[in-house]
């Protein structure tokens, strides 16, 4: 099937992919299946690796590559207390993409660049973008405030073209994407490909629970809430499970359940409590939090594995876009992106028409 040219772009190149179609690293959700399935789609998939431990990640990385031959990502968290180790695992391996949910520091993007890794942090404000395309990132995600998960307030159609107009380099978009039609307009707006999690939570390859997926398929673009009381950081999550209970509780009650959730994190992982105790100061500074906050964020793994491993929607809290509201089905990887590609090049040929 020949596209339509505005399909092939400078990520499409960049990432080496065949569709500018980006699968965003999802913690509990974007393991090593999804991120295959997704490359041997033509997109680009991406490791959820900041809510792996270190072996977890290594075993990943090994699951993708003995299941693809494509160029694939990994979501990296710039603050981890390992994070070297990290890096040089990535360049080890031969990862193509090191995505960043925080900004990395000048000299990791260094570091990766060097060894011919491609950089991609998302960003949620245009000054943002600026610094780190002057420090040398190859290319950014944008997510505006319909994204899912940590995201901001200004919605993707005022943020992106913000962005564009402000860096050189390749702007993924992210927030509200779900189709052809959302892949044109970001086109349209100037991006280079879109970033979905949600839709991509939402396919058979997703390692989610059905269950779960039912609950997602249940709500509409109004069941969902931009809420501080997860990690201190506005999230967007549905409005099911805990989070009705997590707002209206007490602040002690709410710091009672983080520091009991903290404690059942450090059991689960393993993380020595010196990396954690680390990994709290650096999101103290990044984010000019309170203590009572970033034990809060140490709360956040939990919850979220509750409802997305554990299958325990009524005790978790579920990471999401406002776009849930406009998905119906649950596809295959393979499904989704040629149903995206297709419809977009019919959207791009009727305009030309036009």
């Amino acid at each position: 099937m020949t596209l339509h040219p505005a399909l092939s772009t400078r990520a499409t190149e960049l990432f080496g992919v065949q569709y500018p179609i980006v699968q965003t690293g999802m913690g509990w959700v974007s393991d090593a299946h999804l991120t295959a399935a997704t490359a041997n789609a033509g997109g680009l998939g991406i490791i959820a690796g900041g809510a792996m431990s270190y072996e977890e990640l290594a075993a990943a990385i090994s699951g993708v590559q003995e299941l693809t031959e494509k160029p694939f990502g990994v979501n990296l968290r710039a603050d981890s207390a390992d994070i070297s180790k990290r890096i040089d695992l990535v360049i080890r391996a031969g990862v193509k993409v090191a995505s960043f949910a925080l900004a990395p520091k000048q000299d990791l993007i260094g570091r990766l660049k060097d060894a011919g890794l491609v950089v991609m942090p998302s960003i949620g404000a245009r000054r943002h973008a600026e610094k780190v395309a002057a420090w040398g990132a190859d290319a950014v995600l944008v997510q505006g405030g319909e994204g899912g998960g940590h995201t901001g307030n200004v919605p993707t159609s005022l943020l992106l073209p913000q962005v564009v107009d402000a860096v050189d380099i390749p702007v993924i978009a992210a927030g509200g994407y779900f189709d052809g039609r959302g892949l044109v307009s970001a086109l349209a707006y100037g991006a280079e490909g879109i970033a979905m999690g949600t839709r991509f939570l939402l396919t058979s390859d997703s390692p989610v629970a059905s269950s779960v997926k039912d609950v997602y398929l249940s709500k509409t673009v109004n069941d969902t809430v931009l809420t501080l009381q997860i990690d201190g950081v506005p999230q967007r999550v549905l409005r099911a499970g805990t989070i009705d209970a997590i707002e209206s509780s007490s602040g002690a009650r709410r710091m009672a359940r983080s520091l009991r959730n903290a404690l059942a994190f450090q059991k689960l992982s393993g993380t020595p409590w010196s990396d954690i105790v680390r990994e709290g100061l650096a999101m103290k500074k990044s984010h000019d939090l309170s203590w009572s906050q970033v034990v809060m964020a140490a709360n956040a793994p939990m919850l979220y594995r509750s409802a997305l491993v554990e299958g325990r929607t009524d005790l978790g809290v579920m990471a999401t876009g406002q776009v849930v509201g406009l998905i119906d089905d649950t596809p295959s990887c393979q499904d989704l992106i040629q149903r995206i590609v297709t419809e977009a090049d019919a959207v791009l040929n009727r305009l030309g028409r036009a």
